[in-house]
């Protein structure tokens, strides 16, 4: 994940590629070429706020500024002049407003409403979900942070980014594919990202790959003599053909299974 996405001055080029993800009404401050020799990533605006420092947001909030130390997010942290108007109000928002008015909620932009504030950086993470398959983010019916702590520890809300914490945190909505299962597909010990794209994807289910190709990335063995397609000693040669292992009436439980080890129902 490109957690400190950088934007540099680029002309058309960078024109272009904003103009690809759809990301026109992002608030991005540009600053002309010739007007520094640094990378500029601008915070979100809040008209008539100023910056006031991240010390003001430790005077309430310092249960989650104590542990921010601890957050992927603040190996990220910029040093000397070019942290200047930094801190809890790069993704925030300045925070004078939010300050004089005893902590009024309209008066700072919230990350857990809203992506904007996530996708300053990961623009790549705005193209996906703009695909045709993608978690309903934009739509509001999820949140960057119910999968993302930025505040503390791992950016995974489930801690590490381990396999099994990476199924936990998918299965935490995925209840369905949670098992246990007798026999379980293989596969989830390779996390459910060997098969799914987490943001979106131009396949259904997210999926990595939209046919039979996905399975086959693992299940190969191909017996070069006469063109079989032996799999677990069988030749498939003849099933491949009619759709995707999942969806033929064969491997259709595809996470894992109670009674078939072949993942057949």
């Amino acid at each position: 994940m490109n957690l400190a996405t950088r934007l540099r001055c680029s002309g058309s080029r960078l024109a272009t590629a904003l103009g690809l993800l759809g990301v026109a009404g992002l608030a991005i401050g540009l600053i002309a070429c010739g007007t520094v020799s640094r990378t500029v990533l601008a915070p979100p605006g809040i008209p008539g706020a100023k910056f006031v420092g991240s010390a003001a947001c430790a005077d309430c909030h310092e249960p989650i500024t104590k542990l921010f130390p601890t957050a992927d997010h603040a190996r990220l942290q910029a040093r000397g002049t070019n942290a200047m108007e930094m801190g809890c109000e790069s993704c925030h928002g300045p925070g004078s407003l939010h300050v004089d008015s005893g902590g009024n909620r309209g008066t700072i932009v919230n990350p857990k409403c809203s992506p904007e504030a996530c996708f300053q950086c990961h623009l790549d993470k705005q193209g996906e979900f703009h695909l045709p398959h993608a978690h309903p983010v934009l739509a509001g019916r999820i949140h960057c942070t119910d999968c993302h702590d930025p505040h503390k520890g791992s950016v995974h809300s489930q801690g590490g980014l381990g396999v099994l914490s990476q199924n936990a945190l998918c299965q935490s909505c995925h209840t369905a594919q949670r098992g246990p299962h007798v026999f379980e597909h293989e596969a989830l010990r390779e996390g459910c990202t060997t098969c799914h794209r987490p943001h979106g994807s131009v396949n259904a289910k997210l999926l990595v790959q939209r046919n039979q190709m996905l399975c086959l990335k693992c299940h190969f063995q191909q017996q070069l003599a006469g063109g079989q397609l032996l799999i677990g000693g069988m030749d498939h040669t003849p099933f491949v053909a009619q759709g995707t292992c999942w969806s033929a009436g064969c491997h259709e439980a595809v996470h894992g299974s109670q009674v078939n080890s072949s993942l057949r129902y």
